[in-house]
């Protein structure tokens, strides 16, 4: 261990010791104390109950994530994309006045991860700065507090929902769901209410709103190794509620009911969408590590047959997957075949007017390497939206396109105003500190 990391092991130590009150063990030769140690006698204690002592702060420690966080609306130049190396997208959405909002993970894929949100009034042509940050990041801390994965939604009703969770150390073995939805997402100054928490898991990508008028929300709960053993050992209790997990709302979003959960072969975050088919069922998707899997429920939620595999082929990632105007189901995945695929490149688009038994189209949005986790939506007038990134690590692109039924249906663009690889943010600090962009 060098010096640097010495110095950094013994801060967190004393930071965790002070988080839990404890006091050096009393002792006249240190600092001349002669107040009584209040910590237990470790010496007389079974390992039981040594283990139980150190459960109990790691623990206290995963609870540091239920500090609720703050959404910053008027983040500081430390945020602008000058200061940002690193860029993976997590959504897309439209309000009601027409006005862009895109959100995305910025530090890395891991325990130093935060988000960001821009927007664009002008159809995606130019996006600001930074809007909003959530960033739950503090040297206070005995370990990392993340904030990753996450959505924009916007409800029947016009209002601009945000999901997103919050975490120790990235994965905790129990993360929490986070939600803040905003009234006037079209205003100059957009107000977000203060985030609360649902439940604990993940939220990444949009609920589906059933022909019941019901609201039903992908949480995904996997079962996952976490990026600490002792974290994962303080939330053993929670073993039986992993899964991909249906919450419902039946009152506009007011509240949220845990109706039904499947546990899918292999997880791989799950990732779960929806869709509701023609027949009544509800159509789930998740990812795992050997790729997309399907469930269906014939009650809204409550109960899934066992999983089996779809008629597409698809990566250990994420894909996008909706239910259009027209009726038609949209697909987005990876591979420029519907049956095959060769990892995150090829992000294309299909459609399918059978319930997804057969695809049409096949429209690639973008050949390059790297490419990936899509999400979207379709405006009024019927054009489809969709964002995903590019080399995060490296390149850090977020970015869109905006295309037509037709142009997927032909495999090309065939729509004039159809646009592909229009970029929503760019970090450049890695550019600038390399002599230029």
């Amino acid at each position: 261990m060098n010096k640097n990391n010495g110095l950094l092991c013994i801060c967190r130590i004393v930071s965790i010791v002070l988080l839990l009150g404890l006091s050096v063990v009393d002792n006249p030769g240190f600092g001349q104390s002669k107040r009584k140690n209040p910590a237990p006698p470790f010496a007389a204690m079974t390992p039981a109950e040594v283990e139980s002592y150190e459960l109990d702060i790691w623990r206290r420690i995963a609870d540091l994530s239920l500090i609720p966080p703050k959404i910053n609306s008027h983040p500081p130049a430390s945020y602008d994309y000058d200061q940002l190396d690193y860029g993976m997208t997590s959504g897309i959405e439209r309000t009601p006045a027409g006005r862009l909002w895109a959100l995305w993970v910025a530090g890395e894929d891991g325990p130093k991860a935060f988000m960001l949100a821009a927007t664009s009034d002008d159809d995606g042509a130019n996006w600001s700065k930074p809007r909003f940050v959530v960033d739950s990041q503090s040297p206070r801390l005995p370990l990392p507090r993340t904030v990753i994965t996450g959505n924009f939604w916007t409800d029947p009703l016009g209002r601009l929902w945000l999901f997103f969770d919050q975490s120790m150390n990235h994965s905790d073995g129990r993360r929490g769901v986070w939600i803040s939805m905003c009234e006037n997402p079209d205003a100059e100054q957009p107000i977000w209410s203060e985030p609360y928490r649902l439940w604990h898991g993940a939220v990444l990508n949009k609920p589906t709103v059933l022909s019941s008028g019901e609201w039903l929300l992908p949480v995904a709960f996997a079962r996952m190794a976490t990026t600490n053993v002792n974290l994962g050992r303080a939330n053993r209790d929670l073993e039986p509620l992993r899964g991909a997990n249906v919450f419902v709302s039946a009152d506009q979003g007011h509240s949220w009911t845990r109706r039904g959960m499947i546990r899918f072969p292999n997880p791989s975050w799950d990732e779960h969408m929806f869709v509701e088919l023609k027949d009544g069922r509800i159509w789930m998707l998740a990812r795992t590590t050997n790729g997309v899997m399907q469930s269906f429920s014939s009650d809204a939620g409550r109960t899934w047959t066992p999983p089996s595999v779809p008629t597409f082929s698809h990566p250990e990632a994420r894909f996008f997957i909706r239910r259009l105007q027209s009726g038609r189901i949209l697909l987005v995945k990876h591979g420029d075949k519907i049956d095959s695929n060769k990892g995150r490149n090829m992000l294309s688009a299909w459609l399918s007017e059978d319930e997804g038994q057969t695809w049409k189209g096949g429209l690639v949005i973008d050949e390059r390497n790297g490419v990936s986790y899509p999400d979207g939506f379709q405006a009024p007038g019927g054009k489809v939206y969709i964002s995903y990134d590019r080399e995060r690590a490296q390149i850090g692109e977020i970015l869109m396109c905006q295309i037509t039924e037709e142009d997927i249906l032909a495999g090309q663009l065939v729509s004039q105003n159809s646009k592909l690889k229009m970029i929503i943010s760019k970090p450049l600090k890695n550019k600038l500190k390399n002599g230029g962009l």
